[in-house]
């Protein structure tokens, strides 16, 4: 019977934190899941060997007694090779594995896990886990949407096999909202399914910055405007509205819309603002009598 490296199946090192081997399972476990790779019988092979292994290496007592295991490897090589195979059954039984002749458990009932896995552990090892219940393999997609989309909310489709889900987009979603389609995502090796998350990027617009639920504006004015006050069209998500400028504005000085900026993800039927800061914008190429009128106008400032 052949040795199993479940640390290599994993591809992480036999120091791997439980942090770390979670992460390593959950990337090959999309990788290899039998959704992702239909008709592919070496993909769902892998898939349980991935299962076999987090199922020691991620509880305490299997990967202890794995790892004591793996210290006895050399003699076993060398056993193996003299005598045509390693008595798993009595290494089990001498280090309190639970393993039954056979490679099965007591039951007759293999798990689905290979005859390594029911030799070295046997049926009492599986599901003597204290902690939670083996994790779901979930998945994770990712769609783009416009500023505009994320205001209003958005619908995606997604190709899950021969079906196709419609998942809604809330409005208010920003960089980096997941959303959840409960138990629409891979099965782990007991046959939970986990969940299906769809990650949210939003396309830059050039007219808006965001930050949180507030938007942000930049709006060129005139001097003249500055100087003299008058009204400005300012776009907003859901059209054009007038803003009236006071004379003697200043360049960057900010106006505040209320309501005009972004919904609020857990609350969409309240907003944000939307500030509009004003650029003015100088004239060039001035003319000589307007060069004049200027230094005319510089003059009785001066006084």
């Amino acid at each position: 019977m052949q040795y199993k490296d479940y640390y290599e199946v994993l591809g992480v090192a036999r120091t791997a934190t439980a942090v770390q081997l979670k992460q390593a399972f959950r990337k090959l476990a999309r990788k290899y899941h039998p959704d992702m790779n239909p008709d592919d019988s070496s993909a769902e092979q892998k898939f349980k060997e991935l299962n076999e292994a987090y199922e020691v290496l991620s509880d305490a007592d299997k990967r202890a007694k794995y790892d004591q295991l793996g210290a006895s490897y050399q003699q076993w090589q060398s056993r193996g090779a003299q005598s045509g195979g390693f008595d798993w059954g009595q290494w089990g039984a001498q280090h309190g594995a639970g393993a039954q002749p056979g490679g099965g458990d007591a039951s007759g009932d293999s798990g689905g896990f290979s005859d390594f896995f029911n030799s070295v552990f046997g049926g009492a090892m599986r599901g003597a886990r204290t902690g939670a219940p083996r994790p779901s393999a979930d998945v994770q997609r990712e769609a783009t949407i416009s500023l505009l989309e994320a205001y209003t909310g958005a619908t995606r489709r997604l190709s899950k096999g021969e079906r196709t889900l419609e998942v809604r987009i809330p409005p208010g979603s920003r960089n980096g909202t997941r959303i959840r389609v409960a138990g629409e995502g891979s099965a782990d090796g007991s046959g939970r399914r986990g969940d299906l998350y769809l990650k949210v990027s939003i396309h830059d617009d050039e007219r808006f910055e965001r930050q949180d639920d507030d938007l942000h504006h930049k709006l060129p004015i005139s001097l003249y405007t500055a100087l003299l006050g008058g009204k400005e069209q300012v776009p907003t998500l859901t059209g054009n509205v007038e803003l009236a400028i006071p004379a003697d504005t200043q360049s960057g000085r900010a106006f505040r819309l209320r309501g005009k900026g972004m919904p609020l993800l857990k609350d969409p039927q309240q907003f944000g603002d939307l500030y509009v800061r004003v650029q003015v914008d100088l004239p060039r190429n001035l003319s000589p009598e307007e060069r004049t009128l200027v230094e005319a106008l510089a003059k009785l400032r001066a006084k």
